[in-house]
């Protein structure tokens, strides 16, 4: 690449303005460059003092990993830049290093010093940075270092520090659980933060290292009641859901006693100093008198968390909404729980694989709580358009519903169901109704009679599921539907599906009394078609001979004897000693046991009729929203959910009581005597006013009335990076401790107000430079640097004043010039030697697919011919787009005008990024457009018109499956790994035989790569080789192996969970390498 000298200008490319740098890009090499040092540009732009070439730079590394190219080699020269002065060069340096710090582990461990310089960076942002890169190398060696950097970040000043430090938490413990002790005292701490951005992070992390550790819950209750409204809807969902577990253990069943159910007064919230004293005494009378048990009061912990999390039912996330139903369903009074009804009948109507989980949960919920989804029956009337899956969850939650008030009009749902394509719903509903006709008894023989009449339906498999469903419905009161029994006989030599024919002759059988003169002849035409039956029908079959041979011998001997022999030697095991012991059993022989005396007892028992169930019926005892409960099965990591106690444990170890640390002077004492933190007088009024009116008042800005501001005032989170650098000296004035900056702790309510603004304050500007505008200069004299913090200091402070006066100015010095880069960052990467793979270059994909195709004649266009190529290079528009190359030409003798693409029809999913409209092309022009064409992952063709001011020509571009992917990097771990993951029917085998021009690695590669646009993944063998990619809409896996033998023989396997595109990959593959 020749492009190198150009990167001296200051633009750093030769480029048009808007045009994108196709020949200059580094990452845009086919995989046979020979060109090794195509990186050197990249190098030497890291190299300069200009922090734009060196922004530039990062972003084109940064490109290339997010195309799936190898920077690994990059590496020295990416990590010297950690110390760069400019934060957005240093943002993209770590999002570098997170990329391959677990997979370069060892090139990592040489810059572990850089790392702890920036964990004392005065940028929040960047110390957050270093954390995540530290947290990343997964090396045992380094445990120490990172115990050390997670607690330094468990008490930094910045939220967002915090937040990272809870995020490294569980890394750690993975990585060595031996320091599981030291992790929960961080975690500890972690927990008593006020602030919301760091809440569900520390939850995520506790529910990671030790949920059995319920006793650091109990101070951190309340708050986290409190704050749950104001916390991101990740942390909403993980603190839901471990304060679920912790209600179930701490609290008694509101469902106990619930006839005597006696709620407290409001103004009684957090109990009374006489409600404490005597409720022990209480406790133990209750204990000892049990039939006059004392009515259920519930514990005011027990409705903060109730009344707190019932407002985000109307939370956007669906998630959330989960989560709260799912605490209510196993925390809330029955006469309560129906205001989550409404909010879960509101996620229906979202995408389909929400409206499946929403659905278990409501099959699950509806059977112990039927009249709480009654008033929404018709939410759940079922739509042609839903998905099968879908169909048959409504189906089974409006069979819940069904009650003898609403049965006709969910009949008359059912019938219109059975005319429905769908087989398998059809089935499902024929077992609905059934289940209703069982459930509900005055219905019984009306549904009895209509699935009788569907009996004579044209379609066999609904006749076979009406056969199974009446068969268990006959069992009920046989003796009164003899004539449908002689119907279904009547059926037998149509019926054809195996499980419909053998619950025939198990009625006949059973009931073969009702049955008389039918129940022989249909044994008879059994015996001729024995041999041609199924299993299943041949052991209903030889029950049917046993027991007319045991009612009627006299017609059935010579049969029943005949049936036996045929079975004798059938193929099926099974079925031959079913023979064998029914002979013995019902023959007399001169040995026969004492068993052939009790044959009639045996056959003809009296049975019960079954109980039609729903499948939901036992699945509550998993947790509701829970993996393990849409599976019914326990999943990994899935923590039971605890019975509730007998007795209520202690509710005194939630109250929070103020340490001695906070207490700063005489008259914070004197404050702290009069608003203790949590004490019993508050307890009656202030939790609520913070949980129902503190709301208000904090998001208003206005301090409590009832307050005195603390020395130091809540300052954002600008403020708070900016003052780090000076904490030292602030301190010998402030007198007050670190843990205070988030404002008074006399106050729950403006603690959440505070810690939500600061929350939202950090959030915002994660992203952005956290010093004020005035710092952002790119050249900067000594003077003026010495000039700018002092007076930013003096400005900070004077805004201080305004809120809080009781803050002394701080005293100014002239700040030290900043320090130049050490030279000891070379020490750390002495010894740094990288050593070029040569599996390097092969990593990567052509950077142009197959050759020009024709999409418009010059005859055809009158004088305009287009081309198309696929350039294989992302698409600026819209990464799942395929990037497709408009090549237009005029050859005729007037210029041509106006070129645009028409509205184009397009099936659905597709969609096109059409290209700007070239005004004008002269005679003998050409010129080129990219535009964009997301396929959906399928190869079907897009249509559109070619415009021109007086022509429309229809057009249609088809893609290769090959086109539709992109080439990912794996290494040949990852490649196994999710190989392993795509088996069964995601994976695709051929076997082929390669020519003999075709057995070089650079032939197989070169077409294999031509074909598909794949990379390359390294592989320790030399007769097998390795590529990977992803679709481009679905970004699903596409893994491609090659097998070869020295003879020429070969196997081709394609693992994707797109079973069509790894078909058709397969037969392009085979077709190129055969050729």
């Amino acid at each position: 690449m020749s492009a190198a000298p150009a990167y001296n200008e200051d633009k750093g490319g030769s480029a048009g303005p808007g045009e994108p740098e196709y020949g200059h890009d580094p990452a845009s090499g086919g995989i046979f460059s020979s060109d090794y040092k195509r990186h050197d540009d990249l190098k030497a732009m890291l190299d300069t003092n200009k922090d734009s070439l060196k922004l530039e730079a990062m972003k084109r590394i940064v490109a290339m990993i997010a195309r799936g190219k190898n920077a690994s080699d990059l590496f020295p020269a990416v990590v010297k830049n950690v110390a760069c002065k400019n934060i957005e060069v240093k943002k993209l340096v770590y999002v570098y290093l997170v990329r391959y710090a677990e997979e370069q582990q060892d090139l990592a461990l040489l810059s572990i010093s850089t790392f702890q310089r920036g964990l004392k960076d005065p940028n929040q942002l960047i110390r957050a940075s270093a954390l995540r890169v530290l947290s990343s190398i997964r090396v045992p060696i380094i445990v120490p270092i990172m115990m050390l950097a997670i607690k330094e970040a468990a008490s930094d000043m910045s939220p967002y520090v915090r937040k990272t430090a809870a995020h490294a938490i569980p890394k750690l413990y993975s990585l060595d659980s031996d320091q599981k002790d030291q992790l929960i005292e961080v975690i500890e701490k972690l927990l008593a933060d006020k602030t919301t951005l760091v809440a569900g992070s520390v939850v995520m992390a506790f529910e990671e290292v030790c949920p059995e550790r319920i006793d650091l819950i109990h101070k951190n209750y309340r708050k986290l009641c409190n704050l749950l409204i104001d916390v991101e809807e990740w942390g909403q969902v993980v603190i839901i859901s471990m304060l679920t577990r912790y209600a179930r253990t701490q609290f008694l069943s509101p469902t106990q006693n619930e006839s005597l159910l006696e709620e407290n007064s409001e103004k009684a919230f957090y109990g009374s100093e006489e409600d404490e004293a005597k409720g022990p005494g209480s406790e133990e009378a209750a204990s000892t008198a049990l039939p006059t048990r004392k009515p259920y009061v519930m514990d005011p912990d027990h409705r903060l968390l109730l009344r707190n999390t019932k407002p985000l039912l109307q939370s956007r996330s669906a998630a959330v909404v989960m989560a709260v139903a799912q605490l209510y369903f196993h925390l809330a009074p029955k006469a309560e729980v129906g205001v989550i009804a409404k909010a879960l009948v509101r996620l229906l109507r979202s995408h389909s694989e929400v409206q499946y989980v929403v659905l278990q949960n409501v099959a699950t919920m509806s059977i112990k709580r039927r009249g709480m989804f009654e008033p929404y029956l018709k939410s759940f009337y079922i739509r042609s358009t839903d998905p099968t899956q879908i169909k048959i969850l409504k189906l089974e939650v409006l069979t819940n519903l069904a009650n003898e008030t609403n049965i006709p009009t969910v009949l008359r749902e059912f019938q219109t169901y059975i005319r429905s394509m769908d087989k398998d719903f059809v089935a499902a509903t024929i077992q609905a109704i059934g289940r209703c006709a069982t459930n509900i008894g005055r219905v019984r023989d009306t549904c009895l009679n209509g699935l009788v009449q569907l009996l004579s339906n044209r379609d066999e498999l609904v006749v076979a599921e009406s056969v199974v469903v009446i068969k268990k419905l006959l069992q009920m009161q046989p003796a009164q539907h003899g004539e449908i029994i002689k119907h279904l006989a009547k059926l037998t030599d149509n019926i054809q599906v195996p499980m419909a024919r053998a619950s025939i002759l198990w009625l006949i059988g059973e009931y073969c009394e009702h049955v008389p003169r039918i129940a022989p002849d249909v044994l008879r035409k059994m015996a001729k078609s024995f041999t041609a039956e199924e299993d299943i029908v041949k052991l209903q079959v030889i029950n049917l001979a046993a027991k007319l041979y045991l009612t009627n011998s006299k017609q059935t001997k010579l049969l029943t004897q005949y049936v036996l022999s045929l079975a004798k030697y059938d193929q099926n095991y099974d079925i031959r000693d079913r023979a064998r012991f029914t002979r013995q059993l019902i023959v007399p022989s001169e040995q026969g046991g004492a068993l052939s005396r009790h044959a009639k007892k045996l056959f003809l028992a009296p049975k019960p009729a079954p109980v039609l169930e729903s499948s939901f019926k036992d699945r509550d005892h998993f947790q509701l929203g829970s993996l393990s409960h849409l599976l019914n099965a326990k999943a990994t990591g899935y923590q039971e959910l605890p019975d509730w106690p007998e007795e209520a444990p202690d509710p005194s170890v939630r109250n929070v009581e103020v340490p001695e640390w906070t207490k700063c002077s005489n008259r914070e004492k004197r404050k702290e005597k009069e608003k203790p933190f949590y004490s019993d007088s508050e307890g009656e009024s202030g939790p609520t006013e913070s949980a129902d009116s503190g709301e208000e008042m904090g998001r208003a800005g206005k301090w409590p009335s009832r307050l005195d501001p603390s020395p130091v005032c809540p300052l954002s989170s600008s403020e708070q990076s900016e003052e780090e650098g000076k904490k030292k000296k602030m301190k010998k004035r402030k007198k007050v401790p670190e843990g205070q900056e988030g404002g008074s702790s006399s106050d729950e309510g403006s603690d959440s107000s505070s810690s939500s603004s600061e929350s939202e304050m950090t959030s915002e500007t994660e992203e952005e430079q956290v010093e004020p505008a005035s710092w952002r200069k790119k050249t900067v004299t000594l003077g003026s640097m010495a000039l700018s913090k002092p007076i930013s200091l003096w400005l900070s402070f004077i805004i201080m004043c305004l809120v809080c006066p009781t803050v002394t100015p701080p005293s100014v010095q002239p700040v030290s010039p900043p320090t130049v880069v050490s030279t000891s960052l070379a020490a750390d990467l002495e010894g740094l030697t990288l050593t070029d793979s040569p599996l390097v270059p092969s990593l990567l994909s052509p950077v142009s697919g197959a050759g020009r195709q024709e999409l418009l004649h010059r005859v055809a266009g009158e004088g305009l011919a287009v081309d198309y190529t696929f350039s294989r290079q992302p698409f600026s528009g819209d990464p799942h787009m395929v990037s497709v190359h408009i090549h237009f030409s005029n050859s005729s003798d007037t210029p041509i005008k106006g070129l645009h693409v028409g509205t184009p029809k397009l099936p659905p999913g597709i969609s096109i990024q059409e290209f700007p409209e070239i005004e004008s092309l002269a005679p003998g022009e050409s010129t080129t457009v990219v535009m964009g064409i997301n396929f959906c992952d399928s190869t079907q063709a897009a249509n559109f018109q070619l415009c021109t001011q007086t022509r429309q020509f229809y057009v249609s571009i088809q893609p290769p499956v090959g086109e539709l992917m992109a080439p990912v990097f794996l290494s040949e771990n990852e490649f196994k790994k999710e190989q392993a993951k795509l088996t069964g029917m995601n994976e695709i085998t051929e076997k082929l035989t390669l020519p003999d021009t075709c057995r070089s690695d650079h032939i197989v590669v070169q077409k294999v790569t031509a074909t598909a646009n794949l990379g390359r993944v390294p592989c320790g063998t030399s007769d097998e080789y390795r590529f990977a990619g992803r679709t481009l809409t679905s970004g699903s896996l596409v893994l491609l192996t090659l097998d070869t033998r020295p003879t020429g023989a070969a196997q081709l396997t394609v693992n994707s969970e797109k079973m069509v595109i790894g078909t058709m990959l397969v037969k392009d593959v085979v077709q190129a390498l055969t050729q």
